[in-house]
């Protein structure tokens, strides 16, 4: 275990920077442009010295337009480096099956058909005469620059007294050490842990009705895909609060 934590009430932010992070999008381009303008608003707004904003992966998968979330998530960093984007299970696992399509892996499960679709390629797991031919056309559509992005995704980041990962950490291990994979996947043996970590751990990964603001962590996902409605998390010093953009 940790010997030493900061609990949410104490953490801040780097002085005169704020932080903005925000939740699964899972093909929501709709909800990530309306959380961009409302974003961009009040930083037009309130002029902060600095500030950061964070995506916590799970682009792709379940919603209507993947494609079109990864674009504007292009456009935005090139536009502006304070813009962030971490990678997420289902953004790793789009990038494995372009490698080597499984019809029984994580993509083709798990909402891979909707993601194929909004780049203009049916896909059907369940066809084996015709699924090699089907996803060798979507490697063929996916833009070189969708690739090169998904594939320089880091897997956290750390400002202030906060951690941002896609999943969460495993309790006890120093963030410096963390794996990979538990940073994209883990769920019991993190969301189940009372005790304070280093950091606050902000995260997506697991979808909830309301935002989870705990002591210990903050769960920004609250299933953007079925529920209409995207997080974020906006600390600013010592103070926190919530932005939700439900369409």
């Amino acid at each position: 275990m940790a010997e030493t934590g900061i609990d949410l009430t104490a953490a801040r932010a780097p002085d005169g920077m704020r932080l903005y992070a925000i939740g699964d999008v899972h093909g929501r381009r709709d909800l990530l442009d309306a959380m961009h303008e409302r974003i961009e608003s009040e930083i037009a707004r309130d002029r902060p010295d600095d500030y950061r904003i964070l995506h916590l992966g799970d682009y792709v998968d379940r919603g209507a337009d993947s494609a079109g979330v990864i674009d504007r998530l292009i456009a935005a960093q090139a536009a502006d480096p304070r813009i962030l984007a971490l990678g997420g299970n289902h953004d790793v696992g789009f990038l494995d099956f372009l490698g080597v399509p499984d019809p029984a892996g994580l993509f083709a499960r798990f909402g891979g058909v909707e993601t194929a679709l909004s780049y203009g390629v049916r896909l059907d797991p369940h066809d084996s005469r015709a699924f090699a031919a089907q996803a060798a056309e979507l490697r063929a559509a996916v833009p070189a620059a969708h690739k090169t992005f998904l594939r320089g995704l880091p897997f956290s980041l750390a400002f202030g007294d906060f951690f941002f990962c896609h999943a969460g950490i495993r309790p006890g291990v120093p963030l410096d050490k963390q794996e990979p994979r538990d940073l994209i996947w883990i769920r019991d043996a993190f969301l189940s842990y009372s005790g304070l970590h280093p950091k606050v751990v902000v995260h997506g990964h697991t979808p909830a009705p309301r935002p989870q603001i705990l002591a210990n962590r903050v769960n920004v996902d609250t299933g953007a895909y079925l529920s209409n409605r995207l997080t974020a998390l906006v600390v600013d010093g010592a103070s926190k609060r919530t932005i939700e953009i439900e369409l």
